[in-house]
């Protein structure tokens, strides 16, 4: 009895030292654990993701937000000047001197003389684009004064015909950013109405085809697109934008064709024009 009292009274504590030296132990291999160290590349790294982080949310605002602004201005400006054209009467109609009588089953259209650098020569109307999307067209592409610009948005190219000349009227549009004027440009159909609006009236030109070209491809302003030394016997409208969308590694050149003239808005956009 003794004995196995003994041998239970002195067991007793070596187990409860066991127990308390393992505890130590733990501790010790706990607080011997090495602490993580900030490395250079890892600084480095996480940078980069708030870099690139930063930047799409620049894109982001650049290509949606500050872009739907812009369009909402650009938009307003078309119809502010609008409704400064049918205020003040349209002028006195010019016939197209360019017009050689009995080339074409369509009466020849007033042309107006070419504007100065940045001057609105025309509202374009794009059914297609929306039902309330205009834009004013300037003289000249300069990308800060008209391509950028919050009160228009698209350019005349100069030199190009003028809107009813027989020729080539060429403009330009950014299709992503500033606007996105022309971003639904490769959804045209055949047919579809292209509405230019000047002081002297409402000129339709009907969409024909397209096709995507290198920037560097300028005949597709020449007069008679893609052809040198052509005469033209035609009322074309050439419009151009980069694609595809939110890059500008090719352009796309949608091509219309002169339809008709009238001095009062047409039907299809009569409630929106001045509005």
């Amino acid at each position: 009895m003794v004995r196995h009292g003994t041998i239970a009274t002195m067991t007793e504590p070596t187990a409860n030292a066991a127990s308390d030296g393992s505890r130590r132990d733990r501790r010790g291999r706990r607080s011997r654990r090495p602490r993580r160290r900030v490395s250079v590349v890892g600084v480095f790294g996480e940078l980069l993701v708030t870099a690139g982080v930063v930047v799409l949310l620049f894109l982001g605002w650049q290509t949606w937000w500050n872009s739907a602004v812009l369009s909402s201005q650009q938009t307003s400006a078309a119809a502010q000047q609008s409704k400064d054209w049918l205020s003040f009467g349209h002028e006195k109609v010019t016939p197209d001197p360019t017009a050689t009588p009995g080339s074409t089953e369509v009466p020849a259209p007033p042309v107006e003389k070419e504007p100065k650098q940045a001057e609105p020569l025309a509202v374009i109307y794009i059914p297609r684009f929306g039902s309330d999307w205009k834009r004013i067209v300037r003289e000249s592409v300069d990308v800060e004064s008209v391509l950028n610009s919050f009160d228009a948005g698209v350019g005349h190219y100069t030199g190009t015909a003028m809107p009813g000349q027989v020729g080539n009227f060429a403009v330009a549009a950014h299709d992503t950013g500033y606007g996105n004027a022309f971003i639904d440009v490769s959804k045209l159909r055949i047919g579809d109405p292209i509405y230019i609006q000047t002081p002297q009236g409402f000129y339709t030109y009907r969409f024909r085809n397209y096709e995507y070209v290198q920037p560097s491809a300028v005949t597709v302003l020449l007069p008679v697109p893609r052809e040198k030394d052509v005469k033209p016997t035609q009322r074309l409208i050439t419009m151009t934008t980069c694609n595809p969308p939110y890059h500008a590694q090719e352009r796309i050149a949608a091509y219309g064709v002169f339809d008709s003239f009238q001095k009062t808005p047409p039907t299809a956009i009569a409630k929106q024009v001045g509005k």
